[in-house]
């Protein structure tokens, strides 16, 4: 048994280098002027590597792996070569700002497929199009979404600064608006609750309170940034093709 043992402590794949295994080889209390003095090992758990956004390439840690960027965030791969997430106040708004348009990112790719497939308009004619199911002007375009967008942007805003300050019964007294949005997970930028997760998939229904499941919830977050990030390039690609007079269908040959 203790040979067994010696011969798993001392094997190069848990003790490292030479110099680990020499001194989990030395006795574990040595005399010294005929009394015992009991050596203690104190065992550091190493940190797992984090992973880089560029795993082929070493180089150094304010490139790779600055240090203000944690692995706490979800998808959070070292990638900040300008330094812009230095300032804690800063990297939060930046991650909600990623968040939020990436999400938008995500409705308007697939809204792009879809609507061009269904009407054979092309996305950037689609709104003033005269076969459009509701055909308007560039500047009634850009004023409704001022408008509307304008209005949904300051309450969030507003909700940034000061979490759960926009959660009031602002609409109609039996709608229970302040019950439906409220921030149903404690984290800012995921409200789950009844409104925001009705299939309850990041938590559960209990006696009507709903109860996140922190496992569940980080998986989703892993993946939304994910599809959010991969969205965003394909707007860009999307931009691009526009400004030639291409669609994503017809650049696909659809």
């Amino acid at each position: 048994m203790a040979a067994t043992s010696a011969a798993v402590l001392g094997s190069p794949f848990l003790t490292g280098g030479k110099k680990s295994q020499a001194l989990l080889a030395s006795p574990v209390a040595a005399r010294v002027g005929g009394s015992v003095a009991a050596k203690r090992f104190v065992v550091v758990a190493a940190r797992l590597p984090k992973k880089s956004w560029i795993p082929a390439v070493k180089g150094g840690p304010g490139f790779l792996d600055p240090e203000w960027l944690d692995g706490s965030l979800p998808g959070d791969y070292g990638f900040d070569p300008l330094g812009l997430g230095k300032d804690p106040a800063f990297l939060k708004w930046y991650r909600e700002a990623e968040l939020i348009h990436g999400r938008w990112a995500m409705v308007a790719v697939v809204g792009i497929f879809v609507g061009q497939a269904w009407s054979g308009i092309p996305w950037f004619e689609a709104g003033a199009d005269p076969g459009a199911i509701a055909p308007f002007s560039f500047g009634s375009l850009l004023g409704t979404q001022l408008l509307l967008m304008g209005w949904v942007e300051s309450k969030r805003w507003a909700d940034f600064f000061s979490p759960d300050s926009q959660s009031v019964e602002w609409a109609t007294p039996w709608s229970r608006t302040a019950e439906n949005f409220s921030n149903a997970t404690g984290e800012q930028g995921y409200p789950g609750g009844k409104f925001f997760d009705p299939l309850g998939l990041a938590g559960t229904l209990q006696n009507g309170v709903y109860i996140p499941d922190t496992e569940k919830l980080d998986r989703l977050k892993l993946a939304e940034i994910k599809h959010a990030r991969l969205a965003m390039v394909a707007m860009l690609i999307f931009y691009f093709e526009a400004g030639q007079g291409k669609t994503p269908l017809g650049a696909l040959g659809l």
